[in-house]
């Protein structure tokens, strides 16, 4: 048995997904054998009149953007020594514990780095907050749930405050270091947390938003929460495509390049075990079943999910790296949500990354 790309059985997939309206088009890129695979079917939309999607059509990567900035951002400053994992969060952000509460206390970037803090997972910010400033005091102030290393949960309000707390340590904004530190070096020539207004039409729409911004969200970030925080937060907001992903999925399983220490992509991409029954490495996922990733990824994988139907993983064993970005959660307005479903695309991603990998006999 081989593995070999089956790329004509994973574009199947997809336009099935597509007449099932699970998303109105895809873009992919795989990385194997020191080649790349790229390919795109469908639309920007689901009227046949709407641009149709390439490989190097731009995505709103929601929670993709943990890794691919702030997980990135975090693995430079720990390379230069400006990062400890362990360090109390409230050294960085002494208004996290202002009354030296002993939980607060323990909270470290290692916790939030592995969803294991004990802050909540989500919190509608936006609903209660005016601006950026409150919204971040908002995540300071809040209650923890649990005990840190208590329980895993999957936080953005931690990924908030780790962007914050990264931004402290560099001294200037999350999206200036990303683009200055990753993105050019990488040439990342597609990969920003403001696509140029221009280019906006470009890019697929997520949203309808008849709540929160009243307009169709396209070209800007579809999360409520980075929108209020002024669309570069710690935890979603980046925009990118396929060849850009996997520029820098090469770079992190060629060792890091000179971008990053081979100790740390190895330290960060390895699971953490905080606590035991987590499948979270240090901002990565790895594999667990039922996996996103499906059944023929190594154990020593690492990838990540976004909202709006994006995913990134690598599989540091075999040298080998998939991205797939959808928009599924745009709608037509007016349309029937009987697809606008996490479940649709849960289901559609593990048979997606099975389509290309199925063992090949020779």
């Amino acid at each position: 048995m081989q593995f070999e790309p089956n790329i004509a059985a994973a574009r199947r997939i997809l336009d099935s997904a597509i007449k099932e309206r699970i998303f109105p088009g895809a873009a992919f890129g795989i990385y194997f054998a020191g080649q790349e695979f790229l390919g795109a079917a469908g639309h920007l939309t689901y009227s046949p009149s709407s641009p149709a999607v390439t490989p190097a059509t731009v995505y709103d990567l929601a929670s993709v953007s943990k890794v691919v900035a702030t997980t990135a951002m975090a693995m430079i400053l720990y390379d230069r020594g400006r990062l400890a994992l362990d360090s109390p969060l409230d050294a960085i952000l002494p208004t996290f514990n202002p009354h030296f509460d002993a939980d607060r206390s323990r909270v470290t970037p290692r916790n939030l780095l592995t969803h294991s803090s004990g802050l909540p997972a989500h919190e509608y910010l936006y609903r209660r907050c005016r601006n950026r400033q409150q919204a971040l005091d908002a995540c300071l102030t809040m209650p923890l749930d649990a005990a840190p290393d208590a329980a895993y949960a999957y936080s953005d309000i931690g990924f908030i405050l780790l962007g914050l707390a990264l931004e402290t340590l560099a001294g200037e904004p999350l999206n200036t270091f990303c683009e200055r530190e990753i993105f050019a070096p990488l040439a990342m020539s597609s990969t920003t947390f403001t696509p140029p207004v221009n280019q906006r039409p470009l890019i697929p729409p997520t949203e309808n938003d008849t709540v929160f911004r009243n307009r169709i969200i396209q070209g800007e970030v579809h999360d409520e929460n980075a929108a209020l925080l002024g669309g570069a937060p710690g935890h979603a907001g980046l925009f990118s495509n396929a060849p850009d992903l996997l520029r820098f999925a090469r770079c992190l399983l060629q060792g890091g390049n000179s971008l990053f220490m081979p100790e740390t992509v190895a330290r960060f991409t390895a699971r953490a075990n905080q606590p035991p029954t987590s499948s979270r490495a240090l901002g990565w996922d790895t594999p667990s079943p039922p996996s996103s990733s499906g059944h023929y990824f190594s154990p020593h994988s690492a990838g990540h999910l976004g909202f709006t139907g994006t995913s990134l993983w690598l599989d540091i064993d075999r040298g080998m790296a998939v991205t797939l970005l959808t928009n599924r959660t745009w709608q037509e307005p007016g349309a029937s949500s009987a697809h606008h479903t996490q479940d649709a695309i849960r289901r559609l991603r593990p048979r997606f990354h099975d389509a290309l990998f199925e063992p090949v006999t020779r």
